[in-house]
């Protein structure tokens, strides 16, 4: 009998869910779709003008977040001031209720940023293709999952057929060998991945995180790693389900139950690349080299260590990376040679679907506790969702952060992606815990630099780029 080919996690992942090849490509079929206000309604639309329902409301779950205020969400989409947000949550609450698909409302305590709540309630989980009509769905691959993002036009056919059509990837592997020093972070370690292989450093690849300082991350920890993929080129990330992950769904709502969680806990450590797989791109990196990372251009891999320098454009190796940082350099009016630390900030926005979760509020409380916030600096703090929100008010973090002096709101991806009421004035500078830096990503000619929970909240008290070591 011949034995079968050794596969990696993604085949594994991809083969279980391979309906049809054709002309090239796979018809896939999609375990969890995850929408918001943006990219759904033309989605619905198409469903509503072709007479279609929704094939399987029950795996998708609809929520609210790109278009949210950070504050006042009681008052529900009627109290969003912006025309155009409004009309879009409201067509969203609307398309949810016509066609059977779960959605908390503004204000609910479950609902919050699409990647953190579908983890929090247990609706992402291991082995699942899951989509959603944004970039950064690549954080569910943290649980074993294979998630990416995905066009308006495929939300509509993924709803239709609960069915997406893709191209296979190639398999690459990151192996992360020993372990994190003190003040560095999985943000960190993406960041540093990021400023090693570049923004297409992985196109074409599936990245699997493999090696003992991913097996050390949690599970808070791993969402960051695989958020961060898409930044690196790749279709999506992922991480092998363990301990970590199991510990993580056990007891949420939409976990298993009973024997269900008994056949699932069967399913799930079957998902290992095997022994003799073979990636068509392996890299080896050691945790021990990782600083704390800080991004001084408007891509996310043009990054230094904290007692790095800004680099001189003169000394990149071609014509391309000369340009990108000669026009990086003039829109960050940064210095070449001037070391990142110190660098003057206006404001710090810590949140998104890359760094909101509890763990890294605890971060940020951990650093700040019995100082303040720089006079001159505006500092926001933004729980990716309300349980989220509940739970560090539980713990008393968000007394700790009023009386450093930061702003405490409610969940959203606010000023991340700039598309609220959250945005940064021209020529203001901030430190972000947000996954790009694009040019007028958070404001028309804001400045964005990019890095952890830890070194963003060192910068709020220092009132410039700081490491929370020289906080003393």
């Amino acid at each position: 009998m011949t034995r079968p080919l050794p596969r990696t996690l993604y085949d594994k992942v991809w083969d279980s869910h391979a309906v049809a090849d054709d002309d090239g490509e796979t018809i896939l079929y999609v375990d969890l779709h995850l929408l918001h206000e943006v990219t759904s309604p033309q989605a619905f639309a198409g469903l509503a003008a072709a007479g279609r329902p929704v094939r399987r409301p029950e795996r998708a779950l609809a929520l609210f977040d790109h278009n949210v205020p950070t504050e006042g969400q009681a008052l529900g989409p009627a109290g969003v001031a912006d025309i155009e947000a409004r009309c879009q949550l409201e067509a969203l609450e609307a398309n949810a209720r016509q066609f059977g698909i779960e959605n908390f409302p503004m204000g609910d305590p479950r609902g919050g940023i699409v990647h953190v709540v579908g983890p929090e309630q247990g609706r992402s989980q291991p082995g699942m293709t899951i989509v959603c009509g944004d970039s950064h769905s690549s954080t569910h691959g943290a649980f074993g999952a294979l998630a990416f993002g995905i066009g308006t036009s495929e939300v509509e056919h993924v709803l239709a057929t609960q069915t997406i059509r893709q191209r296979r990837s190639r398999n690459m592997r990151v192996w992360i060998d020993g372990r994190l020093g003190e003040h560095v972070h999985a943000k960190d370690l993406a960041l540093h991945l990021l400023g090693r292989i570049g923004v297409d450093g992985a196109t074409g690849h599936v990245i699997e995180y493999a090696g003992p300082a991913v097996r050390a991350l949690s599970m808070e920890g791993r969402m960051t790693l695989c958020n961060l993929s898409i930044e690196m080129g790749a279709r999506a990330g992922l991480i092998a389900p363990d301990a970590v992950t199991i510990a993580y769904l056990a007891g949420r709502p939409a976990a298993p139950r009973g024997k269900a969680w008994d056949e699932a806990l069967l399913r799930w450590q079957s998902l290992v690349t095997d022994p003799d797989a073979v990636f068509d791109r392996d890299l080896r990196i050691d945790a021990g080299d990782v600083a704390p990372m800080v991004s001084w251009g408007t891509n996310p891999s043009q990054v230094v260590p904290i007692e790095g320098r800004i680099p001189d454009p003169t000394t990149l190796g071609t014509l391309d990376a000369r340009h990108a940082a000669k026009r990086a350099l003039a829109y960050m009016a940064l210095v070449p040679g001037a070391p990142i630390a110190g660098t003057p900030i206006d404001r710090v926005f810590i949140g998104s679907c890359t760094n909101s979760r509890i763990e890294d509020l605890r971060v940020v409380a951990d650093v700040v506790r019995g100082r303040r916030v720089a006079p001159h600096l505006r500092a926001m703090v933004v729980p990716g969702s309300g349980l989220v929100k509940r739970q560090a008010e539980a713990e008393g973090i968000d007394a700790i952060l009023r009386t450093a002096g930061f702003d405490w709101r409610e969940p959203g991806c606010s000023m991340c992606v700039g598309m609220n009421a959250d945005r940064l004035q021209p020529g203001e500078r901030c430190a972000a815990t947000s996954n790009r830096n694009f040019e007028n990503r958070q404001g028309r000619g804001g400045r964005t630099h990019l890095m952890s929970p830890a070194l963003a909240a060192a910068s709020a008290i220092a009132g410039c780029i700081a490491d929370p070591a020289s906080l003393g």
